[in-house]
């Protein structure tokens, strides 16, 4: 079988480029570009009103800038909080849906069917979404609002508008992670949950010692991958924006969203491109802590 196969070999260098150059300037135009025009922002400060005026050099007083900034730091421990809270909420909730299908409860199948689909939808739309389902005035919770007023108010209660973004996020990503979980737990020889069900093991108790301990590597994965998202993810920005619009407060500013105000509406690149760098240097950080310290804890085989 292997003498038959037979290996395709370019006679001609130009081939191979040519099959891999719209790969490479996709590349290039969206990443290595955008990439230099945000170091040199950072570094420089940008003409008034924009414009091909040349640029100073400033060195690190857009840092300094930054940093002596107390809109800044707010946005940080904000964006923090709903990190934490956002990931936490997606991986505990995937993770529950991910057992309950994997039993083979009634109705499993249809359920394993439309848990995927919120992943499908933009940011802004469930933003839209949620703003409409619960809204104090006409949604969901107005009914609640009609026997105890303002009870719900997420234009007027930081912590409501927090709960409002965290609830967006969770119910987009948490068909992105049942997917991957229930592929896990589907990967667990079955003759190890029957042992155990034999033992007098019940589900919880299968769950903990054996299914979850199995899963780790799935949900390293996962932690690494919507942490990131939950700090840089277009689907943060959507909702925030769509949603509360770092408000009330500045209590929902989190980082990509004031990166993005701050560049576009307030037209203060150099600025914002230092705020880029430095949510770059903490998602390099929150990575190499990851897998430093609680990669430990994972078992792969």
């Amino acid at each position: 079988m292997a003498a038959n196969q037979k290996r395709a070999v370019f006679r001609s260098r130009l081939v191979p480029v040519l099959a891999a150059l719209p790969q490479l300037l996709l590349i290039a135009l969206f990443f290595y570009w955008p990439a230099v025009s945000v170091m040199n922002w950072a570094f420089t400060l940008e003409p008034a009103f924009g414009g091909a005026g040349e640029r100073l050099f400033v060195g690190f007083d857009n840092f300094r800038a930054v940093f002596a900034d107390d809109l800044y730091w707010s946005s940080v421990s904000i964006s923090l909080i709903f990190s934490a809270t956002a990931t936490l909420a997606t991986l505990v909730l995937a993770l529950v849906l991910a057992l309950c299908v994997d039993r083979q409860l009634k109705g499993s199948k249809a359920f394993r069917f439309f848990y995927i689909w919120p992943y499908a939808l933009a940011g802004p739309a469930i933003g839209t979404a949620f703003l409409f389902v619960l809204s104090p005035e006409r949604g969901l919770m107005a009914i609640v609002n009609a026997a105890s007023p303002d009870f719900w108010n997420p234009a007027r209660s930081g912590n409501q508008a927090m709960i409002l973004i965290v609830t967006c996020f969770v119910w987009k990503w948490v068909g992105y992670a049942f997917i991957f979980m229930l592929a896990g737990l589907q990967s667990i020889p079955r003759s190890l949950l029957e042992a155990a069900a034999m033992d007098g093991s019940g589900p919880v108790r299968r769950a903990l010692d054996i299914q979850i301990p199995l899963l780790s590597p799935t949900l390293f994965l996962l932690l690494v991958l919507i942490l990131t998202e939950s700090f840089v993810g277009k689907d943060t920005f959507g909702i925030v924006d769509r949603t509360t619009e770092g408000g009330p407060n500045n209590a929902t500013n989190v980082m990509v969203y004031n990166i993005v105000n701050q560049a576009f509406r307030g037209l203060d690149y150099s600025g914002a491109a230092a705020q880029s760098l430095v949510l770059i240097g903490l998602i390099m950080v929150f990575t190499f802590v990851q897998f430093r310290f609680v990669e430990r804890r994972v078992h792969y085989r």
